[in-house]
């Protein structure tokens, strides 16, 4: 996601300064603007508030900085249900260290990814910015919604606008985790069977991250209130594990048999199934260029691709 971000704001002749630990992503993902006039990448330790501030003052006039993309996070839930340190360091602490470079250098915007993961498993509740209480479920979900909190009290202490994003499941390329990309990855080491986590019967929505980055870019171009929370995802019901797991099988192995599991969780904090209000962001005009069903259909095309080059 944050690779296509980046293409978009260069495309559009704005600078960015991209800090990046790679734990997730890698160079070549940002290679094709590595040599552009208006792109600076470093490697930096954002949860490590010493290492971020001399990093940003290596690269930047921090006077000069005028918003902070903040999309830094552990985003494997089930990584975070195996260290919860993870999700604290990598979700957490990466946000409150950036509010306090922002504080000490008078940046005074910014825009934050967040997670349908902060509302928790309420299968029966259509979910809207002002649903709650807000329980989630995983380690992931509860750090996303303690940023959200640093932010909100941010706001009243010294930002001038701080912009949420609620995502849903988003696919799309570079890909580094995923329930596309574990399936590919499965499917290659046993072409013969594809081993389903769960029943297949949890339903989700799936964005694709071009619609994505079309939805941020024009939430921030929009929204004028000081806090703004924005649910971001397609307008349908979403698509299930079964069906996805039939779609990438087609694509990489026709003749596998798809093997479920009892019960409809795929790992602990997994919530099975959402049903996620747009109406907000709609408003604003927007609406995505794909369904679940044919993001999930795009993705798996390139994903598939991306495996391949890179065997």
């Amino acid at each position: 996601m944050a690779a296509t971000l980046i293409g978009r704001l260069l495309s559009q002749g704005e600078t960015v300064i991209s800090l990046d630990n790679f734990s997730r992503g890698s160079l070549g993902n940002v290679e094709p603007w590595l040599t552009h006039p208006n792109f600076t990448l470093r490697r930096a330790e954002l949860s490590d508030l010493a290492d971020y501030r001399l990093t940003i003052e290596e690269v930047a006039k921090p006077e000069a900085v005028t918003e902070i993309w903040h999309l830094a996070a552990n985003s494997d839930i089930p990584a975070g249900v195996r260290d919860p340190d993870v999700d604290l360091r990598d979700t957490f602490m990466t946000t409150f260290n950036t509010l306090k470079i922002m504080d000490e250098y008078g940046i005074k915007r910014i825009l934050f990814a967040s997670s349908s993961a902060i509302y928790g498993n309420l299968q029966d509740t259509l979910l809207t910015e002002e649903t709650g209480p807000l329980l989630p479920i995983s380690n992931y979900g509860a750090m996303k919604l303690a940023s959200e909190a640093a932010l909100t009290a941010a706001a009243e202490r010294f930002l001038e606008q701080a912009l949420i994003f609620r995502f849903p499941n988003v696919v799309g390329t570079p890909a580094t985790h995923g329930v596309i990309f574990d399936f590919i990855g499965r499917l290659r080491q046993t072409p013969e069977y594809l081993q389903v986590l769960g029943d297949g019967a949890q339903q989700k929505a799936y964005l694709h991250v071009t619609d994505l980055v079309d939805a941020m870019l024009l939430i921030r171009e929009k929204c004028r209130t000081k806090v703004g929370v924005y649910n971001i995802g397609p307008t349908d019901e979403g698509i299930t594990v079964r069906r996805i797991a039939e779609e990438v099988a087609s694509v990489v192995a026709p003749d596998a048999e798809l093997r479920f599991e009892s019960g409809n969780k795929g790992w602990i904090g997994d919530v099975p199934r959402f049903r996620y209000s747009t109406a907000k962001l709609q408003q604003l005009g927007w609406r995505p260029k794909l369904n679940s069903v044919g993001a999930i259909k795009r993705a798996v095309s390139e994903i598939a691709h991306q495996l391949s080059a890179v065997r």
